[in-house]
């Protein structure tokens, strides 16, 4: 048994390589960052209390919702918008019961990998535009953000390797500082010691059903990440404790960060990382980063840290990020032989991708449809009323 100063010590370095990431989500979509580790660490506690404590993993905000949120904060406002984002956390919950009465063979038969590439795609290229606009106000601090980030990722090793959207934030802080053009007014403001805000909910029909059709990706991503995470640790998370109760877990730690006004969360794949590099499997020290991000979230001085970094660092981050998000929706279809050549697959892609990056809306009275939400609904209506030739998604054991 590992010694418990050294767990502490593994638990908080493991936090930081999830810590970027983390608060990136909440402060390009416009919430508190504090709420957003707050509900990280809840929601981890959750999933290990719902798993048994068997799962080395650690809950995170998810990059598949920043273009959903902001597009519905902008239709609904932030707390209709939470009410979709509590719906998407009941849709994981739902999918868990129906994965323990039929197995998880039906997710594949309905969400093929000609239906989550393209929405994979959709998701990382339709805030593009949001990423230039910000980074175009400081195309220096943009650049060197990203440079930044695409070093470290491409050409370090160890733990530095898993952490590039962290070191290309600090990176372009610290050039920020040096020419001045840091507002130091939140980090002034800020109390040392405050509880995170909060925002309540309110029910919107529109905005759940506008969020809903974005939980796609994500379902299948829980999957793919329970295989990885048990290849690291070689154990079968799928089997035991099985992956109803690992989707269970995230749906409720999902819904619950929406009803403190947070983000949705996910399991980390950089932490999967940091667990591969240091063989270090014990999910108590994944634990222990949930409690040293509950802690971090009550200090105030860091949520104005946060709020102080310039936008076009962020900015400069996104550039790579959304890209890279699109990328897997590339290599979703190439990992699973996916037959484009099928003129049926070439369908279902094609319309994912111009309704998606489009903006293609559906109103029908009150009711209404748009963005990523309708070109994943689109992509899993085509695929299954269109004669089916292509193979099911292939996710790596």
């Amino acid at each position: 048994m590992m010694p418990l100063p050294r767990q502490i010590i593994i638990g908080i370095q493991f936090l930081f390589v999830a810590f970027g990431a983390t608060v990136l989500v909440p402060l390009l979509v416009g919430i508190d960052p504090s709420i957003a580790l707050l509900s990280a660490g809840i929601g981890t506690l959750l999933f290990h209390l719902i798993t048994k404590g068997q799962v080395p993993v650690f809950l995170g905000s998810s990059f598949a919702f920043i273009a959903p949120i902001v597009e519905a904060t902008k239709q609904f406002g932030l707390p209709g918008t939470l009410s979709g984002l509590i719906a998407v956390g009941a849709v994981y919950i739902l999918m868990s019961a129906l994965i323990k009465l039929w197995g998880r063979g039906f997710i594949e038969r309905i969400f093929p990998s000609v239906v989550v590439g393209p929405v994979i795609m959709v998701i990382g290229l339709s805030l593009a535009p949001e990423a230039v606009k910000m980074a175009k106000t400081d195309w220096t601090l943009a650049i060197v953000a990203l440079l930044t980030a695409i070093i470290v990722v491409i050409y370090t090793k160890g733990l530095i390797k898993l952490i590039p959207i962290f070191m290309g934030i600090l990176v372009g802080y610290i050039l920020a500082l040096a020419l001045g053009k840091i507002d130091f007014t939140p980090i002034k403001e800020a109390a040392w010691f405050s509880l995170p805000p909060f925002t309540a909910p309110v029910w919107s029909w529109k905005a759940i059903i506008y969020m809903i059709p974005v939980a796609i990706a994500p379902l299948i991503e829980h999957v793919g990440d329970m295989y990885a995470i048990g290849a690291v640790a070689e154990k079968n998370f799928i089997k035991k404790p099985g992956l109803h109760r690992t989707m269970l877990g995230d749906g409720i730690a999902t819904s619950l960060a929406a009803l403190m006004g947070s983000v949705p969360n996910t399991t980390y794949s950089e932490v999967t990382g940091a667990i591969s590099l240091t063989k270090i499997t014990n999910p108590r020290v994944l634990r222990i980063a949930a409690i040293t991000a509950i802690v971090f979230s009550l200090i105030g001085k860091v949520s104005g840290f946060l709020k102080s970094i310039p936008s076009a660092v962020l900015g400069g981050i996104m550039l790579l990020l959304f890209g890279m998000i699109a990328s897997v929706g590339i290599r979703t279809l190439v990992e699973s032989k996916a037959k484009l050549t099928s003129t049926r697959n070439q369908v279902i892609v094609s319309i994912i991708l111009t309704i998606g990056i489009g903006g293609a809306v559906i109103n029908i009275g009150n009711f209404s449809l748009a963005g990523i939400g309708l070109a994943s609904l689109s992509g899993v209506i085509l695929n299954l009323i269109l004669p089916d030739k292509s193979k099911p998604i292939k996710i790596k054991k």
